[in-house]
């Protein structure tokens, strides 16, 4: 029997519970993993609670990034045979095929070689943070040298992606996190400067560190009020992306700041890279060639064993107290 993560209710962490199912066949163009290691996203919380782009269909599974071994290749994959080692990508319906559990089926598309340099968990770590920082400021923000990114709860693991990307661009990188105690963190993770905004003026401190320019790209997982500062921190001209809502409150539209700069406001995902067979191929290049070169590594801040510590992970995760990525082993 297998072991799959569901929930029946949507709810806070307790809602989550381990099932044994039969294991699934691949069927035409899937793939069957025997997962080792799970990567926790915040978008998984907000799914569970009913909260997310799409709403859960219950029972309903829950989860983007796996990375283990393929087990069975359903009619028509090639590209995988048995016993690769392979990692997903979040390009599907998680309530259809998430991949919390010990076996779980997903699209051969949304399957990826993993680097042979990389562990299972590093492997569980890579996609949702580097195609979500590749995509707003490579792919559409057009990064060059010398320019400033404001990145806003940085001590996540896309927060940590982001400052090796714009390190990797020869940008700077300017990280916000509201606790002293992780200022050290993201200046060890490559943060060029960072800003405690429990203690001090997040525009003021951007205006001070660009000599009064501003933020040419500022990368926001925050939105709410606090739409307001990062306006009046933005350069002329620039772009404020909006890939999360962590403050859960309404987000005014920075109206006289934006017209006076001409600033561009933007939601963003990850799924306007991963839907897109072009922009998903140079993104998969410039992963893998960072990963490589060591560019890019991923930052695992802690690993949860086994399935069973699951909900104690969603507790962790949903704390904030974490420093990078949350990991879950099978």
């Amino acid at each position: 029997m297998a072991r799959i993560v569901r929930f029946h209710e949507t709810g806070g962490p307790e809602v989550l519970r381990i099932e044994e199912v039969a294991p699934s066949p691949p069927g035409e163009g899937e793939v069957r993993i025997a997962v080792k290691a799970i990567g926790l996203n915040r978008a998984e919380s907000l799914f569970r609670q009913g909260m997310y782009l799409e709403a859960p269909d219950l029972p309903s599974r829950l989860g983007y990034e796996a990375a283990g071994t393929v087990e069975a290749v359903g009619a028509g994959v090639t590209r995988f045979k048995v016993g690769d080692r392979v990692s997903t990508l979040p390009a599907f319906s998680m309530g259809k095929y998430g991949v919390y559990g010990d076996s779980v089926v997903v699209p051969s598309d949304a399957v990826s070689s993993l680097p042979g340099n990389l562990s299972f968990e590093e492997g569980a770590s890579i996609w949702v943070a580097y195609l979500t920082a590749y995509g707003a400021l490579i792919e559409h923000g057009g990064l060059r040298k010398g320019q400033h990114v404001l990145i806003t709860a940085a001590s996540s693991s896309v927060g940590y992606s982001t400052i090796q990307v714009v390190r990797a661009a020869g940008g700077v990188s300017i990280a916000t996190t509201r606790k002293p105690e992780k200022a050290g963190m993201l200046r060890q993770g490559g943060a060029d400067h960072v800003i405690v905004t429990e203690k001090e003026d997040i525009a003021a401190r951007v205006m001070e560190i660009t000599e009064g320019r501003g933020a040419d790209l500022i990368f926001d997982a925050v939105a709410g009020l606090s739409m307001e500062a990062l306006a009046a921190a933005a350069a002329r001209e620039a772009t404020i992306f909006v890939y999360g809502l962590l403050s859960m409150e309404p987000t005014p539209f920075p109206l006289i700041v934006a017209l006076q700069k001409g600033l561009s406001l933007r939601g963003y995902t990850l799924f306007e890279i991963v839907s897109v067979p072009e922009r998903m191929e140079r993104a998969r290049k410039y992963i893998f060639d960072g990963l490589k070169s060591g560019a890019l590594w991923p930052v695992i801040d802690r690993i949860f064993r086994p399935l069973e510590s699951i909900v104690e992970a969603h507790r962790y995760l949903e704390s904030n107290q974490q420093n990078g990525k949350i990991v879950v082993t099978v």
